[in-house]
């Protein structure tokens, strides 16, 4: 039986970077399901589909083959074989990954090889539907949140430290076209359950989430 902590959250809210922490201080497996989306947003831009061409996204979607290694700082990402780490958190992918996880047989398509994933482990889990879709009987919930500069100020300087070419302008424009078309989908749409722990990180230290988060689980455990 699998023991699962959802953490749910915009983005820029710390996500990735606290998952990674908590789960290598709890000996949990850390998967982030914005990767699988991210892996089908690449393929649509190396096979030239157009974003509006929905049901060749669809056939991606079921086409590629997604592999995660989880690294000591890193977790490496294999698309069909290849190394595709630094590609995925591109600006040219940053760009349409929304509307192309907004897509529901993407999503149906993403979800099921995310719950393999996490099938008879203790993990934990990040992305924007975890806590209401993906994992709805999580033991627990969590949602992180933080101002939308503030949030595009940490992606930025992210960015910035990946040799990502991009203006502070360009992320904060993007951060909330990420919020409304999160918000807004037709499936796995970013909510707040009943259930979730909200933390809003934006005067907080990434040590100080992580300890927080660590004791919340460890009082489940």
């Amino acid at each position: 039986m699998s023991f699962i902590v959802g953490i749910d959250g915009p983005a820029g809210s710390g996500k990735g970077t606290i998952t990674k922490r908590v789960a290598k201080i709890l000996n949990l497996i850390n998967i982030d399901t914005g990767i699988t989306y991210r892996c089908v947003a690449l393929e649509v831009l190396n096979r030239n589909i157009d974003i509006n061409n929905k049901q060749e996204i669809i056939k991606i979607a079921g086409e590629i083959n997604i592999q995660i290694e989880n690294g000591e700082d890193v977790d490496r990402v294999f698309l069909n074989g290849v190394d595709v780490t630094k590609e995925i958190r591109s600006k040219e992918v940053t760009a349409i990954v929304s509307p192309v996880s907004s897509i529901p047989e993407v999503r149906y398509k993403m979800v099921e090889l995310q719950r393999k994933l996490a099938e008879g482990k203790d993990v934990i889990v990040e992305g924007r539907d975890i806590c209401t879709f993906v994992f709805p009987k999580a033991q627990v919930k969590i949602y992180l949140d933080a101002s939308a500069k503030e949030r595009a100020r940490r992606r930025y300087e992210e960015n910035i430290a990946n040799g990502i070419n991009i203006t502070y302008e360009e992320v904060l424009e993007s951060i909330k076209k990420r919020d409304y078309n999160d918000s807004n989908k037709e499936v796995g749409s970013l909510k707040i359950t009943d259930e979730s722990i909200v933390i809003d990180t934006t005067n907080m230290t990434i040590d100080e989430v992580v300890d927080r988060i660590v004791k919340i689980v460890k009082q489940k455990m």
